[in-house]
Formats: C-alpha cells, sequence, structure tokens
C-alpha cells in the first residue's frame, strides 16, 4: 500500500481518493481554498461536486502545500487543465524525485498547445510523470462501478508499478507506452462531445450523433498519428471508449454543455448553467490552432470553435458539415 497525495479537490481526483482510500491506501487531498476542505470534513461529502458519495475520516484533506506532498510515494494531479502549469508549479520546490506523478487532467496548454505531461515535466523536471485516462465519470468510480482505464509514462517500469497499486476488483488499468496518442485521444474527445451534445440540443437524432462520433474520432486520430501516436491508440480506452462514454452520458459535463448550445444559449450562459469546468471549451481552440499547425483537416473541430468564439448557429454548422465536397470515407 502507498501513501497517495491528490493535487486538486474537484470531481474526479475526489472519487480517485475515494476509490484508493477504499482499497488499503493512505490518501490525502489537497484542497486550495480552506472553507471548502472544512466543508468536506465536517459533512464527510463533497456536497458541491460529488454528492452522494462518502468520504471517509481516513482520508486527510489538507490546504498546505508543504503538508499535502509530504511523504507521498505517488502525487496525482486533477486540477483543471488550465490551472496545471500554475499549480503545480506552486507545488515543485516541495516534490522530490523519488515521487511519481499520475496525471489525471485531460486537456491542451492553451498557447503552447502542450500536451499536459510536457507541461508537468517542465514543473517537475526532476520527476517520473504518468498519464492516466479512459471511459471514467467519477460519478461512478465514486460509486465502486466497475471502470477500466490506461497509464503511460515514459518509463513502463514505471507505468506497471502504479498499474499494480491502483487496480483492484472494480478498477482494471491497463499500460500502453504511447503517451501522444492517450493524451490527445483523452483531451479531444471533449470537443467532439460538445457536438455530440449540440445534436441533442437540436433535436436531431442517433443517425446524426453516431456521425459526429465516427468523424470526430478519424479527426482526432489524423491529429494525433501526425503528431507522433499510434493509430491503434485511438480505437482503444483512451479513444474510442472515453469518446462513447462522454458523447452518450449525462454525467459528461461537455455533452451536457453541447445541449445548452444546441438549444441556443451562449457560451456564458451555458458555462454558468453547468456550473463546473467544462475542457472541451478550453480544449476546442488549441485543438483548431493544432490542425493548423500540422496542416489536418479537422472540419468538426473548426466548425465547434466556431459556434464556440464566432457565434455561428450551430443547426448552420451542422449544415455546413453536411454539405462538404464529397470524399472518400478514409481519404
Amino acid at each position: 500500500m502507498k501513501n497517495i497525495t491528490v493535487i486538486g479537490s474537484g470531481s474526479w481526483g475526489t472519487a480517485l481518493a475515494v476509490m484508493l482510500d477504499k482499497y488499503g491506501h493512505s490518501v490525502t487531498i489537497w484542497s486550495w481554498k480552506q472553507e471548502e476542505a472544512d466543508r468536506i470534513i465536517a459533512d464527510h461529502e463533497h456536497k458541491e461536486y460529488l454528492p452522494g458519495i462518502k468520504i471517509n475520516d481516513s482520508i486527510k484533506i489538507v490546504t498546505d502545500k508543504r503538508e499535502a506532498v509530504r511523504g507521498a510515494d505517488i502525487i496525482i494531479t486533477a486540477v483543471p487543465s488550465k490551472f496545471v502549469r500554475k499549480s503545480i508549479s506552486e507545488f515543485s520546490s516541495y516534490i522530490n524525485k523519488d515521487q511519481i506523478i499520475v496525471n489525471v487532467a485531460k486537456g491542451l496548454e492553451d498557447g503552447s498547445l502542450l500536451r499536459l505531461s510536457e507541461v508537468l515535466k517542465e514543473c517537475l523536471p526532476q520527476c517520473k510523470i504518468c498519464t492516466l485516462v479512459g471511459p471514467s465519470h467519477a460519478e461512478e468510480v465514486g460509486r465502486n462501478i466497475p471502470t477500466a482505464c490506461v497509464v503511460s509514462c515514459d518509463d513502463m517500469e514505471v507505468a506497471k508499478m502504479v498499474q499494480n497499486e491502483f487496480m483492484n476488483e472494480r478498477f482494471r488499468l491497463y499500460t500502453n507506452d504511447d503517451m501522444i496518442g492517450m493524451e490527445l485521444g483523452a483531451a479531444l474527445k471533449n470537443v467532439i462531445a460538445l457536438a455530440a451534445g449540440m445534436n441533442d440540443g437540436l433535436g436531431f437524432g442517433d443517425n446524426t450523433k453516431a456521425a459526429l462520433m465516427t468523424r470526430g474520432l478519424a479527426e482526432i486520430a489524423r491529429l494525433g498519428v501526425k503528431m507522433g501516436g499510434k493509430s491503434e491508440t485511438f480505437i482503444g480506452l483512451s479513444g474510442m471508449g472515453d469518446l462513447i462514454v462522454t458523447c452518450t452520458s449525462m454525467h459528461s459535463r461537455n455533452r451536457r454543455a453541447g445541449i445548452l448550445l444546441g438549444q441556443g444559449k451562449s457560451l456564458k450562459e451555458t458555462l454558468d448553467e453547468v456550473h463546473m469546468v467544462v475542457e472541451g471549451v478550453n480544449t476546442a481552440k488549441a485543438a483548431y490552432d493544432l490542425s493548423k499547425k500540422y496542416d489536418v483537416e479537422m472540419p468538426i473541430t473548426k466548425a465547434i470553435n466556431q459556434v464556440l468564439f464566432d457565434g455561428k448557429n450551430a443547426e448552420e454548422a451542422v449544415v455546413e458539415l453536411m454539405m462538404r465536397v464529397g470524399k472518400g470515407e478514409l481519404d
């Protein structure tokens, strides 16, 4: 059993903490706000982000950065993608080279277009950095519902160690040496989930959603392979698996946001109503910038950006996608 610290007290970090505590690890959660930490301790529950899931007294809740990571064997970074650099840089002087970092956030850094493992390597050059992604709603992991994910690291022996420590009867973990493909699949599926939600908000059907998901995965894979990922990764848990769960479930905040946008709400109104980080919005612009940088055609990603940031009507965007020049499916 390991000493594990989770940096970030959102739904996913909290769910992983609950799961790891249940299976015998010594777990600490770091919260950025004392008021939030006090509420979690008092309620034995994170009522804002993970209601109905009991947080045992055995899980330590702290706000002090040095205290949070002192003695940790594994540190899970579970802050939203746009806060990764700032948050982890503030921890860097307290983290030593023997502590393993497992990032579970999904996204790209705006501006630099870096994958989150690349950001973490810049912040924590002394550490081994792992990425853990896959089809995994926090609400279900917190309720101990069987889930399968995948973990990667430049040092695959470290990835196998994380696999052995995290895996249990309700949480299965595979390894994959393609961190590039895994991270891109996990990040970009959130953009396609926005499109799937818009489909529902517009009142379109299963045919439309299936087309968006299939062609969306083709876009993700084209870019991923161009950037050095393996095509096989995109039909695995971090590609097709995560895409399916994010595009079809009401647990998905990206799909919920897309529904509101499809119903005609503005981006601000949508984000206010969802009241949680919608990673697809943060990732959409970076994904489109990457498509231009690598000269990869990504029409759905482009259309999503136009709806989000240029005021394009969602139904009009669908019509334009349908009326694009005919081409071969595998072209």
